[in-house]
């Protein structure tokens, strides 16, 4: 059971053992015991056989070493092997199964690492995870407090044309974003040599088979898309290392460029951000257009985020999920947020995305034991 060791110490130190099982992708299991935290190593997405085999041999290792746990915990969605897995042990133990918003647990992990207690604002990107209105999120601005935690926004949502698809097929998500701002005629001339361009625009058009996410991920992809860097992916998030490194090679040369003042609209919880992909779409340098994309979003997230902490009395801000493995985001949101004097907690020892996902399942659970 390689994997990673943390010390939560204080208050934890007696806290009785807890265990929770992980998402779907890049999947790792977590167990707390006596103020010790154990991530174990990543047995990868759990989408083949070996894979599932791989989650169940890390799970009772884990439970092996924790005793008898108290609590399980999973990701909200039930469907997973992992949460399966977490109810049948949780059945057999008899103890309480835990069920955690997968960007709570994001946010929840932070708070771990850094001994976090008491409320504080998180921003979740990332490509998806099941909502509580049982609709794909990704894109979320939270109040977490413990084993608590509020929806205090979200990215708009995009259209999925042909759902899963789009996320590997970033065309679609350009082609939603021009069907949204009234600019569908341009789908089928943009991406004529795209099989089945004419078909994504009919299902825009009558709204069939065209689920709509929250997730921040998909904004990425719909930028590259636009910008013409990236219409199919042959890997995990081309579409956003593609945009990432055409920025970074940009601004190297170039500097910063001014984030577009009118690329976003904030209207009560919604961060629409429709406004800056529209302009992708006529920009003629692929490289500028990647570096104002990446300079508009930090400068809208941060707004968001302050005027959210302002809102609630708060100063601080933690981040979480896939997007943040993005350097130029990260770097420049937390220049932002601290120049606006808010303190801002990130992931030091775990990775941003999914791997240090089972931490704060783990703590949202052990939480929950205090209520």
């Amino acid at each position: 059971m390689s994997g990673i060791g943390l010390a939560l110490g204080g208050e934890f130190s007696s806290a009785p053992p807890v265990y929770a099982a992980g998402a779907w992708f890049k999947n790792a299991v977590c167990g707390i015991r006596a103020g010790e935290a154990r991530i174990s190593k990543v047995v990868g997405d759990l989408n083949t056989p070996d894979a599932c085999l791989g989650h169940e041999a890390e799970a009772d290792a884990m439970l092996a070493w924790l005793g008898n746990p108290v609590a399980v915990a999973h990701d909200l969605h039930p469907d997973f092997h992992s949460s399966r897995r977490a109810a049948e042990v949780a059945s057999r133990l008899g103890v309480p199964a835990v069920p955690v918003q997968h960007h709570h647990a994001h946010i929840a992990s932070v708070c771990a690492e850094h001994g976090w207690r008491g409320p504080i604002v998180g921003l979740a990107l990332d490509g998806v995870g099941l909502g509580t209105d049982n609709t794909p999120w990704g894109g979320e601005l939270l109040m977490v407090d413990g084993a608590r935690f509020e929806r205090l926004g979200h990215l708009a949502p995009l259209a999925l044309p042909g759902g899963d698809r789009a996320a590997r097929e970033p065309w679609r998500m350009a082609a939603a974003v021009l069907y949204d701002l009234g600019r569908g005629g341009e789908v089928t001339v943009r991406y004529a040599d795209e099989a089945g361009a004419a078909t994504v625009l009919a299902m825009l058009e009558k709204n069939l088979n065209c689920p709509r996410t929250s997730s921040a991920g998909r904004v990425f992809d719909a930028a590259s898309g636009l910008l013409g860097l990236c219409r199919r992916m042959t890997m995990d998030a081309e579409a956003a290392i593609k945009l990432e490194q055409a920025a970074a090679t940009h601004i190297a040369a170039h500097g910063w460029p001014a984030a577009m003042a009118d690329g976003w609209h904030h209207a009560g919880e919604v961060l629409d951000l429709r406004a800056l992909l529209g302009a992708l779409a006529d920009e003629a340098d692929a490289g500028q257009g990647a570096a104002r994309f990446h300079a508009t979003l930090a400068a809208a997230l941060a707004a968001w985020c302050e005027q959210a902490c302002a809102k609630a009395g708060l100063a601080a801000v933690a981040v979480g999920g896939g997007c943040f493995f993005n350097r130029l985001l990260s770097a420049r949101l937390r220049e932002t947020l601290e120049a606006r004097g808010l303190r801002v907690l990130a992931p030091v020892k775990l990775v941003p995305g999914d791997a240090g996902l089972a931490l704060g399942q783990a703590w949202v659970a052990l939480h929950s034991l205090e209520h």
